[in-house]
């Protein structure tokens, strides 16, 4: 009877891992990736400290149950690089082999789905953030835990939600390469590392998806993307599966994230953002301010995208116009914030500094600038053009469009 017991013990035990193993691919939860990644307990996730280990453990769990292989360096998720913190904002950190007090260690989180193709879809995002503040922080209060939520627990939760979709897909064309970068907030560290140490081969890419800040889809639903001038098939292809967006769309493969060292690399990109507010780089940027109804219109967005170019083969690489290099040098600010999703004839303020010329000139929030001195503002290079005529001391008129209303006001520099 014992050994009846037994036995019976051990069929459903057998039974139980067989079926989990069989279980497959198990879809995760974005809010709950989050919630996880912008905790306290995790302190920020600063580059090379065990917090942002702990955020990339959480990471290979969840490509694990997405069913994603391990392609980073040897058998594993991980992807380690050590590097020189700069000594100032001019200096670039420089890579290194060596090891010590004086160096950083960051750990990109890499895994894959191999379809048998020529080629592979890079989709990623930066899972590092500021840890207690620093001088990236615009938090002037001390030290604080910068929890990061938008910046970037969004992109990743909506990696991790792709990689499951695309583990489920049945459009094979491509292979995919899922990488949560570490030291972007130092310098983009992580993503440059993998390009010079990529660990599949660099010319197989066929492009780069990078999702950062994208937590928080306004009401008007306007979504930016950025590189569409990166392969002649990227605008027919965002406008076409567009059902859900009022899209920012910027040309230039060239922007303050991850995406910049793969077209650096001559390889096309895009580069999905919701656009920045008034929790950026400040301790209040938590998981309960973002926007997941939002984020899962992103995901779905995206999918349709990479969908179509499942039997597109290699897409072509074209140079676009590095646009922050058109950007004119100012002696003077208004002291705004502008909002850099709004795609009507103006520059909109979308948070006012204090202070300075804007607050005292009783600018608010929304106000749409249509004409600083005697220039017209159509865009925002418009009225960086205007801005940079201006010098200190200098007294001049703006126009504002307030909900429909022309107000003129007095600006002095």
């Amino acid at each position: 009877m014992r050994i009846t017991i037994i036995f019976i013990a051990l069929c459903f035990l057998m039974s139980c891992q067989t079926d989990q193993k069989s279980s497959g691919p198990v879809k995760g939860d974005m809010k709950a990736d989050v919630v996880y990644l912008a905790s306290d307990r995790l302190q920020g996730r600063e580059t090379g400290t065990s917090y942002e280990l702990l955020a990339a453990d959480y990471i290979v769990k969840r490509m694990k149950e997405s069913g994603l292989e391990p392609k980073g360096n040897a058998g594993t998720y991980f992807q380690t690089f050590s590097f020189k913190p700069s000594s100032g904002p001019h200096q670039e950190a420089a890579f290194t082999d060596d090891k010590g007090d004086v160096y950083v260690t960051g750990t990109n989180v890499i895994g894959y789905i191999d379809n048998g193709a020529a080629q592979t879809v890079v989709i990623g995002a930066h899972y590092d953030h500021l840890g207690m503040g620093g001088e990236s922080s615009l938090y002037r209060e001390g030290e604080a835990i910068h929890n990061g939520a938008d910046d970037n627990a969004s992109g990743v939760a909506v990696m991790l939600d792709l990689a499951y979709d695309l583990k489920m897909s049945d459009k094979k064309g491509n292979n995919y390469l899922f990488i949560a970068f570490s030291g972007e907030e130092m310098g983009l560290l992580g993503s440059n590392y993998f390009t010079k140490n990529s660990t599949i081969a660099l010319d197989s890419i066929t492009y780069m998806i990078n999702m950062d800040m994208v937590g928080r889809l306004n009401k008007e639903s306007t979504l930016a993307i950025y590189g569409t001038g990166t392969t002649p098939r990227w605008n027919q292809i965002v406008n076409a599966v567009n059902k859900d967006f009022k899209l920012a769309i910027s040309e230039s493969g060239v922007g303050p994230s991850d995406h910049t060292s793969f077209y650096l690399n001559d390889l096309p990109v895009l580069h999905f953002f919701t656009g920045q507010h008034e929790d950026y780089h400040k301790p209040g940027d938590d998981a309960e301010k973002l926007n997941y109804a939002g984020m899962e219109q992103i995901s779905d967005y995206i999918l349709r995208i990479v969908g179509e170019t499942d039997k597109a083969g290699k897409l072509a690489f074209r140079k676009t116009k590095n646009e922050s290099e058109e950007v004119p040098r100012f002696k003077v600010g208004l002291g705004v914030v502008p909002d850099y999703l709004f795609t009507g004839k103006g520059m909109r303020i979308d948070g006012i500094s204090e202070d300075k010329p804007a607050q005292k000139a009783e600018l608010i929030r929304g106000d749409i600038v249509v004409k600083l001195g005697d220039s017209t503002i159509v865009d925002m290079m418009s009225y960086m053009r205007t801005l940079a005529t201006f010098d200190t001391g200098d007294v001049t008129k703006v126009i504002v469009n307030r909900d429909g209303e022309m107000v003129e006001k007095e600006i002095e520099f």
